[in-house]
């Protein structure tokens, strides 16, 4: 079973062809870590699977891209149904200046849900599966601007888990954070893919070796080359990836 699939991807940014000829499948419960230098593709090919490139002028795509099926990019897809199954967490917690749980809850209103019984019980289910309920749930009507940086993630975590997303999205959630912020996020996707088919972008390879099932690795707009992460990092196929992988560039 496949739960998204990019098809022969080729992107542009006017001339500039930032994606060429890409193709990956991603099952359902996996962690899938998308390493290479800065500047090589990996976050446009992250967020062509919420069309969030379509945001950026002289944008073009060819190529296929589903999610459970679904080509996202046809002229019957609805891009803000799109978003609303997918969820996406950026690098920097970008919470909104509203209380921890209005945080949770704004997916739900925005989808129609004004139920105040399924509004509790979802926030309450978000920030346990974000592993953030035990340390909030007696503040829920706090700013979740005053909370720490790595709570203010997870709590963004909790956001995006609310609308009960098909697939979520991650462009270097923990790169922003401290070293015990971060073991709890890794923690936390370790916990979520359970549940979840997740893609991360990172550039941290330590974080990509513990935490993924399977590795992309990126380089100037190409797919060097995406196999299992232990094939990746202890046997890679690709002389460029070993060379990455060494420390060698990048």
């Amino acid at each position: 079973m496949i739960q998204a699939e990019a098809k022969n991807i080729n992107v542009w940014y006017g001339d500039f062809h930032a994606l060429k000829d890409i193709s990956m499948t991603f099952e359902p419960n996996t962690v899938t870590a998308l390493i290479g230098p800065s500047g090589c593709g990996k976050s446009t090919f992250l967020r062509l699977f919420n069309r969030m490139n379509d945001l950026i002028s002289n944008f073009r795509l060819e190529g296929l891209i589903t999610v459970d099926g679904q080509n996202i990019y046809s002229k019957e897809a609805k891009i803000d149904e799109i978003r609303k199954g997918i969820g996406m967490v950026f690098q920097k917690p970008n919470p909104f200046p509203k209380s921890i749980f209005e945080n949770v809850a704004y997916g739900l209103r925005v989808n129609g849900i004004n139920d105040r019984k399924t509004i509790q019980e979802t926030v309450e289910r978000s920030l346990r599966q974000a592993a953030l309920w035990d340390e909030v749930k007696d503040d829920l009507k706090k700013s979740a601007m005053s909370i720490s940086g790595g709570q203010q993630q997870r709590l963004c975590i909790a956001r995006a888990l609310a609308v009960q997303p098909r697939l979520i999205l991650m462009d270097e959630p923990a790169s922003a954070l401290d070293p015990i912020s971060t073991a709890k996020i890794e923690e936390l996707i370790f916990e979520l893919k359970k549940s979840y088919t997740i893609l991360i972008v990172t550039h941290n390879l330590q974080q990509a070796g513990r935490i993924s099932d399977y590795t992309g690795f990126f380089y100037l707009g190409d797919m060097v080359e995406h196999d299992l992460t232990k094939k990746i990092f202890l046997n890679p196929s690709n002389e460029r990836t070993q060379n990455y992988i060494t420390g060698r560039f990048g």
